[in-house]
């Protein structure tokens, strides 16, 4: 089955963009090469529409907008640990058909494609492994560069690009008359058939249509004028002595790319010098392109090192970066010095610590415009009891900056609610903020809340999970059971929430057995907020005020509104809890005002008062 049979638009070439990590995207145009001095920046005219030959990507990565053909969705592996699953996950575009898949769609394992390690998400697709297709039946190798950036319908005369087999110089002139009669000489050019050029073997005879030749003159054959095909040549020569004069790229791959970012691979780089010496190409069939067609390393002289070959052999995925180079500590208790130096030479009167009485007067904004005065401000403006609460919600990302901020600034509490926090960039706070004790993570993924479930949380007494979606009773079984990684021997079994006094779950689709272990893995609760939860009813309740139940000592403040599954005859099991001073039932459709102001009367050891309709208080 081929590609064009699948579908219409189903092998699709997709336009890749800039990697903007490699050596390459990040440097700057060099001002000297054929298309800087093409650019207007450089005085130009601005036609080739190239970037510089120094700043040629050399992994182009798929757009933000390809999604699979089989599922319609994007790449998901960030979604998952295992390097199988990320596979499978990952979108991955096809050299032979162009199809962009996950290879989990094609029930197909990594063995089974061949991968190639120089462009990320690319890779020969096991449906043409197994047909046997290769690129040569597709029309352009997987080392040939598109003239157009990747768009079908265009052709080679629209863009002068890089290209394996580079277009051949016109035929030489011949003489008026008749050709001689006999069979033709061995060395007569002429172009070969199409399949004899792909298999790199000479026609045995000339091909019958010729090319009109040119007119002769009387004083002899005239010369061709200068073909497009001949301009191009010229600039590729020019081209290759400019790579020739910087060895640092030479040996790269280098990806014709312009600044709207395109996809491909790089020239062959046995054909290069041959183009530089001499302006022809080597003759097709030689012993260096049969060495390269077969798999083996091509040299380039001169540069000393081995170019990679087509196909490659699959590689291991590249290591994910980490958030941070180097390690972050919070400052000193007493950073020095204790008093302020002044320009005269001489201390300031006041010492270090009335200017730190000074500064808890001021909020989060007068601290960072303190911090600019003078480096001793600054080393002081750092002292954690001038950052008790910081508050970095609603942020769409945070930067390894304030991240580093955050360390050393210590904050006892600290609010990411409704950011885009993510798994590494939580568990790398945790791990470094060990006097937290309150942290509010509500509204944000539960694959970056998951981190809780492997970071030591000594001080922690408030956590805040309200409107997490996709929470389970499995998600909240691995945050509340200890730690896997305990010690050979140890019995200790406490949970990471042992001693946290309040927890807010509102939201969550919890059931009666994520109470049974929140009961029991979190024994020290005097503030619950259970609110909108749809599982939430009578037998819960029940379970909250049981005899067994250590929360019915320790509650203090409860918050049940919006749990429609409530009824009137849950109320009188409250009356269990002696220490209840705050019952929030608002919202609760199935429980009477009547019912609610019995309660409030008697209630537990004293009555309640009623400030608004099924919201309960009492004054401690």
């Amino acid at each position: 089955m081929s590609s064009s049979s699948r579908g219409p638009g189903a092998g699709a070439r997709r336009r890749r963009t800039r990697c903007r990590r490699c050596r390459a995207c990040v440097r700057t145009e060099c001002g000297d090469c054929h298309f800087c001095r093409d650019m207007k920046k450089f005085g130009g005219p601005g036609r080739m529409k190239q970037s510089c030959l120094l700043r040629q990507c050399t992994a182009p990565v798929l757009p933000h907008t390809a999604v699979c053909l089989l599922c319609g969705e994007a790449g998901k592996e960030d979604t998952v640990e295992g390097e199988e699953e990320k596979f499978g996950l990952s979108l991955m575009e096809c050299t032979i058909c162009n199809e962009i898949v996950h290879p989990g769609c094609l029930k197909m394992g990594k063995a089974e494609g061949v991968i190639n390690a120089e462009i990320p998400n690319c890779w020969e697709c096991p449906r043409c492994t197994q047909e046997g297709r290769t690129s040569k039946d597709s029309g352009e190798g997987p080392g040939r560069r598109r003239a157009d950036n990747g768009e079908e319908g265009a052709s080679l005369g629209s863009g002068w690009k890089l290209t394996e087999e580079l277009p051949l110089p016109p035929p030489p002139p011949r003489r008026k008359g008749p050709l001689p009669a006999g069979p033709p000489p061995e060395d007569m050019p002429g172009p070969p058939k199409r399949k004899e050029r792909e298999a790199g073997n000479e026609p045995p005879t000339p091909r019958k249509k010729k090319p009109k030749p040119p007119l002769a003159s009387a004083e002899g054959p005239a010369v061709p004028s200068p073909s497009p095909q001949r301009e191009k040549l010229e600039r590729f020569k020019r081209m290759c002595q400019l790579l020739e004069r910087v060895p640092d790229t030479s040996s790269s791959s280098s990806d014709s790319d312009s600044d709207s970012d395109s996809s491909g691979t790089s020239l062959s780089e046995d054909e290069a010098p041959g183009e530089a010496r001499n302006g022809r190409r080597p003759a097709r069939g030689s012993s260096g392109e049969k060495e390269n067609r077969g798999g083996r390393r091509a040299v380039r002289p001169g540069s000393g090192g081995p170019l990679l070959s087509w196909p490659l052999g699959p590689a291991p995925p590249p290591r994910p970066p980490q958030l941070e180079r180097h390690v972050v500590r919070p400052p000193p208790r007493s950073p020095e010095p204790d008093t302020l130096p002044l320009a005269a030479g001489s201390d300031h009167p006041l010492p270090r610590a009335a200017w730190l009485r000074v500064f808890q007067h001021l909020g989060p904004r007068e601290l960072c415009v303190c911090m600019r005065v003078c480096r001793t401000w600054s080393r002081w403006c750092y002292d954690k009891r001038l950052w008790p609460r910081m508050d970095l919600s609603r942020r769409k990302s945070l930067t390894p900056p304030m991240l580093s901020g955050v360390v050393r600034r210590q904050p006892r509490a600290l609010d990411l609610s409704w950011t885009g926090v993510s798994k590494k960039q939580l568990m790398w706070l945790l791990n470094r903020l060990q006097g937290l004790q309150e942290l509010v993570l509500s509204g944000c993924s539960w694959l970056s809340v998951s981190a809780l479930g492997s970071a030591p949380l000594p001080a922690l007494r408030l956590l805040d999970l309200r409107w997490i979606e996709d929470v389970k009773d499995s998600q909240l079984r691995e945050l509340l059971l200890p730690p896997p990684d305990t010690k050979p021997g140890q019995t200790e079994s406490r949970g990471r929430l042992q001693g946290v006094a309040e927890l807010r779950l509102a939201g969550l689709e919890l059931t009666d057995a994520s109470l049974r272990l929140l009961l029991r893995h979190a024994p020290q609760l005097s503030a619950l907020d259970l609110s909108h939860c749809a599982h939430v009813g009578d037998p819960s309740v029940h379970l909250l005020t049981a005899p067994t139940s250590p929360l019915r000592e320790t509650l203090v403040h409860l918050n049940l509104a919006g749990c429609h599954r409530l009824t009137d005859h849950c109320l009188p099991l409250f009356r269990r809890c002696p220490r209840l001073r705050r019952l929030d039932l608002r919202s609760c459709r199935q429980l009477s005002p009547e019912a609610c102001a019995r309660l409030a009367a008697a209630g537990p050891p004293g009555p309640f008062r009623c400030p608004e309709e099924k919201l309960l208080l009492k004054d401690s």
